[in-house]
């Protein structure tokens, strides 16, 4: 009866732990094996990039040497700084943060792209620098809300505000770095180049204090909200000067992609209802006017009929995103669909021709992109089903099998005759790679639930950071949220003061009134003088619009008798 009752709890927690049955456990892959071949193939890729292509901005896998795409920043190192501490790799991490602050420079002769600049310098500097204490790097007095990578954010984002300097407020897709904005530079982005900064750029301004950043950001995507078409959608090309919409396409695949993605991760960054209240009314269009069979078509957007029946290797974010959203059902059938497709070509084309089930001529290539493989990360942290695994077992088999070369991993041509193209663009392995290794390392920090976090003193107080809940830009460095509300206190505590030494240099202008009379005669209230009301009721504006409690640890009495010892103000753990 003793060895029953053992088999029957033995069958039981195996069937707790393969709810599919053993069968099912067997053909599911080995996430240990997968995990470690990934970690491989990450180094296979990053040490030829450092040995034949560094400082340059990629690696040329075919003729193992490196060129400068986007800036001349030794882009695929900041890319690829994140990942080396999500592998764990710290030494290789605190080399590559000195090699970063000797070695790149922002203020040099280069048009730069607006866009690509912010997700991958800006938003790279910036993971970095908040991951900088957990990779072990001894971080100056003030961190987070200083540092020297958070300064190199700084530097590289200030760069970018010339862009935002149009009658609309949405920026230019170029910008020089060293003289602005070119007298001739087309006024025409895309609407992704518009809209793709509010997670860098808020992230800033709170570590920072300077508001600057996030407030560009909020009227460039309040700009296209405002120029939404009657029935809800927006375009994929527009005029910045003029607001006029060039190319009227509408979608959510290339030129719109991450626009959506940051009106959500915006929301959840800064618990802000309005950014998700926008992109919860442009899916209810985007349902009614592209959604065909779990597929999204491209219409045209002010009337909703159908322009390109074509499925974007780009759109394979959509998943990932519906599920932050809560909508996992509908995420899955459509991660169902772009699966079927990689199956097919052991990649996703650029562009899919849905009602044909093949390709789209001389759009036939898979440069290694991420999405597919980011919205199975993401779905398999919310439901566990091992098909999510089977995509990631098939994206390892396929790139190894078909991409990877002596000095790296190639981009494919074309996926019908698997030809390769002499680019590995940087994020190989700032996305694909780290998503990758993710899905297949469910113990990784980065899956955080908040029951393991870290203490800091800041010179405003505690600060609770890497409790997880990361939010990943769009080209996967992760931000912690937390971090935001690090340096918050900065400004609204400078006005406190500021209100205050107002206030009691308006009373010491009152007629023969001293503090000695205040005390003397128990006066509950501070006198009625114009000017110190007006700087009140000032300072009552600035905290309301702020919606913040007084930072000032004072009891609750009048004004007079905060000052009344010594004329000093008390703030907190004074």
């Amino acid at each position: 009866a003793a060895v029953l009752r053992s088999l029957g709890s033995l069958l039981c927690l195996w069937a707790l732990r393969f709810p599919a049955g053993p069968a099912a456990a067997a053909r599911g892959p080995d996430v240990a094996s997968y995990r470690e071949r990934v970690r491989a193939m990450f180094y296979h890729a990053y040490e030829h990039y450092l040995e034949s292509a560094f400082p340059y901005d990629e690696l040329r896998p075919l003729t193992c040497d490196g060129q400068d795409t986007w800036g001349s920043f030794s882009l695929t190192l900041i890319d690829a700084l994140d990942t080396l501490l999500i592998l764990g790799n710290v030494s290789e991490f605190q080399r590559v943060v000195n090699v970063l602050q000797e070695g790149v420079d922002f203020d040099i002769d280069v048009n730069a792209s607006v866009f690509e600049t912010n997700i991958r310098v800006v938003g790279g500097l910036l993971s970095a620098h908040l991951l900088s204490k957990k990779a072990g790097i001894e971080v100056e007095v003030g961190w987070p809300c200083s540092g020297p990578l958070l300064r190199m954010a700084e530097e590289a984002a200030r760069k970018l505000l010339p862009a935002f300097q149009t009658p609309t407020g949405m920026p230019y897709g170029t910008v020089n770095l060293l003289h602005g904005v070119n007298p001739g530079e087309t006024p025409v982005t895309c609407t992704a180049g518009i809209g793709t900064f509010i997670v860098e750029f808020a992230t800033l301004s709170h570590l920072t204090g300077d508001p600057v950043f996030e407030d560009v950001a909020r009227k460039a995507l309040k700009a296209l909200w405002k120029n939404r078409s009657d029935i809800g959608l927006v375009g994929n090309h527009i005029d910045v000067i003029t607001a006029k919409w060039v190319a009227q396409d509408a979608g959510i695949g290339a030129g719109v992609d991450s626009y959506f993605e940051y009106l959500v991760k915006g929301a959840i960054l800064l618990q802000d209802k309005e950014l998700m209240s926008m992109f919860l009314e442009y899916n209810k269009a985007i349902k009614n006017y592209t959604k065909f069979d779990d597929w999204y078509l491209w219409v045209q957007m002010y009337k909703g009929t159908v322009s390109m029946p074509v499925f974007q290797s780009l759109e394979a974010y959509w998943p990932g995103l519906q599920s932050l959203i809560g909508d996992v059902d509908n995420a899955m059938r459509t991660f169902l669909n772009y699966y079927t497709v990689w199956k097919q070509f052991g990649g996703l084309p650029e562009f899919y021709n849905i009602p044909q089930g093949y390709t789209v001529d001389k759009r036939e290539g898979y440069p290694l992109r991420p999405e597919l493989i980011e919205s199975a990360m993401y779905l398999y942290r919310a439901t566990r089903d091992p098909t999510l695994l089977e995509l990631g077992r098939d994206a390892v088999e396929s790139i190894e099998k078909i991409s990877k070369v002596d000095c790296g991993f190639a981009t494919i041509k074309d996926l019908r005759d698997h030809r390769l193209d002499n680019r590995m663009e940087s994020f190989f392995l700032a996305e694909t790679i780290k998503y990758l290794y993710l899905l297949f390392d469910p113990d990784n920090f980065i899956h955080n639930d908040g029951s393991d976090f870290d203490v800091v003193i800041t010179p405003y107080g505690e600060c609770v950071l890497n409790a997880g809940g990361y939010i990943f830009n769009t080209e996967a460095h992760p931000i912690d949220p937390a971090a935001l509300h690090c340096c918050r206190k900065r400004k609204e505590e400078q006005w406190e003061v500021e209100d205050l030494m107002q206030e009691f240099y308006s009373l010491k202008k009152t007629k023969k009134f001293t503090f000695k009379r205040a005390f003397d005669h128990g006066e509950g209230e501070s006198p009625k003088d114009p000017e110190g009301a007006s700087s009140e009721k000032a300072g009552e504006k600035r905290n309301s619009k702020k919606n913040s409690h007084s930072l000032l640890s004072c009891p609750s009495q009048s004004f007079n008798s905060k000052l009344a010892v010594l004329g000093q103000v008390f703030l907190d753990n004074t």
